[in-house]
């Protein structure tokens, strides 16, 4: 059975996506910019990142999981330079979860003062 979980944006009928999608016990979670209101809250990397990795925790529990049950993040952010920034939040999220991780530059996301954006999966266990 699949589950589509909402955010609510905009974005996502005109696009045609939603915040996260569940099958089974697997759940993934759909690139999380740090946008709330449809505005880009955090003024530099590593708030930036907190913010992405609290919407991930909230689609991941309206879909029944928690963040103990990631398994996998990617990181594209937009000036690998602040990469200790970007580590910092995410680390204190993860540093006893450990999920398998990726960080890749981009050339740019779609608003220019967004500097991160993040896609997890996450995998309930029984």
């Amino acid at each position: 059975m699949r589950q589509n979980i909402s955010s609510g944006a905009p974005w996502e009928d005109q696009i045609g996506y939603c915040r996260a999608v569940r099958v089974g016990n697997t759940i993934e979670v759909s690139g999380t910019a740090p946008v709330r209101d449809g505005k880009t809250v955090g003024e530099n990397a590593y708030e930036q990142t907190k913010v992405c990795l609290e919407i991930i925790k909230e689609a991941i529990e309206k879909a029944g999981g928690k963040i103990e049950d990631v398994v996998r993040t990617r990181m594209f952010v937009t000036d690998i330079s602040q990469w200790v920034a970007f580590g910092k939040a995410h680390g204190e999220v993860f540093t006893k979860i450990k999920p398998a991780t990726s960080m890749v530059q981009v050339s740019a996301l779609i608003e220019p003062d967004m500097l991160i954006e993040i896609e997890a999966t996450a995998i309930i266990s029984s």
